[in-house]
């Protein structure tokens, strides 16, 4: 026969047992939800930052292809504050940008300066937004003029390393109508411009493109932010924001009678050592000695 004071230790044992089942519990429900709770949608801001180089092209496409690979980020949005730069970079990163728009809403808001090769980066954006005073447009193109060959030189061929002023022209004009273009594929709808007009590259201040169509709307980078969560559907959502990085370009910039001023630091255009040909879709002052500029010709 069982005694009385043996029920009711096991019955202790069986209450103490019990409250620290729940007291175990309690402590690691926090942690498995957390474990298996699926990540929030988030909105991405990815700067585009000052002058416009290979290395820029670099970060922007690095930077597109996580967004991509990140099944958490739903949107996109392009903080710009950029005259442009290099022509192939600003290529590049209208390249993807572009490939990043058919995968999910890609907005811009232009927050100081949004011309040139940064203009041509934006154009895949189904809205871009900017501030009145902001800057936005210049679609042109200009490069340096052929240097003279020398004459203690032997080359396989009469073209080798050589450039006619014709040849540097010509090849300006495709960059410029590949660049005008491309405006009118993606604006076409919204401007209020004749493709000439586009080509004269003027730039214009954020309230104006907003009534010539280079941007849609006047706004703050928050509005291209819901903007942008709006388009993908969220109600509840994050925000990742991607600084630019530290990088070095060939490039400095200073301030001369209000226009921006392309400063060569290293070597003007081409490579160290070697003199080539650089076209620049920049809005501003290049020191160059000679340039080409496309004409106005659409």
């Amino acid at each position: 026969m069982v005694s009385k004071s043996s029920n009711a230790t096991r019955k202790t044992v069986y209450v103490l047992a019990l409250v620290a089942a729940v007291l175990v519990g309690a402590f690691l429900a926090p942690i498995v939800s957390d474990a298996v709770a699926p990540e929030p949608d988030r909105v991405a801001v990815i700067s585009v930052d000052g002058y416009i180089s290979s290395n820029t092209a670099d970060q922007l496409e690095e930077d597109l292809e996580e967004v991509r690979e990140n099944e958490s980020i739903k949107a996109v949005v392009l903080k710009v504050d950029s005259p442009g730069g290099s022509a192939s970079a600003s290529e590049r990163m209208y390249l993807a940008v572009n490939r990043t728009a058919k995968e999910m809403p890609v907005v811009s808001s232009v927050q100081g300066m949004g011309a040139s090769g940064a203009y041509y980066t934006m154009l895949p954006s189904e809205h871009i937004y900017a501030t009145p005073s902001s800057m936005v447009g210049s679609v042109g193109v200009r490069g340096s003029k052929p240097m003279p060959s020398g004459g203690n030189e032997i080359r396989t061929g009469p073209d080798k390393a050589s450039t006619t002023m014709d040849q540097r022209e010509a090849q300006i004009e495709t960059l410029k109508r590949g660049f005008v273009g491309s405006v009118m594929k993606h604006r076409s709808d919204e401007l209020t411009m004749s493709r000439q007009e586009v080509a004269y590259a003027k730039v214009y201040t954020g309230a104006r493109a907003s009534q010539n169509g280079y941007v849609d709307d006047i706004g703050t980078l928050q509005k291209a932010i819901d903007h942008a969560a709006n388009e993908a559907g969220l109600d509840n959502y994050e925000v990742v924001e991607k600084e630019p990085a530290n990088r070095f370009g060939i490039f400095l910039f200073s301030e001369r009678n209000g226009n921006a001023t392309v400063v060569v630091e290293k070597s003007p255009v081409g490579y160290d050592g070697v003199r080539t040909s650089e076209f620049l879709m920049v809005y501003g002052q290049v020191q160059y000695e000679d340039e080409v500029i496309g004409n106005v010709s659409a």
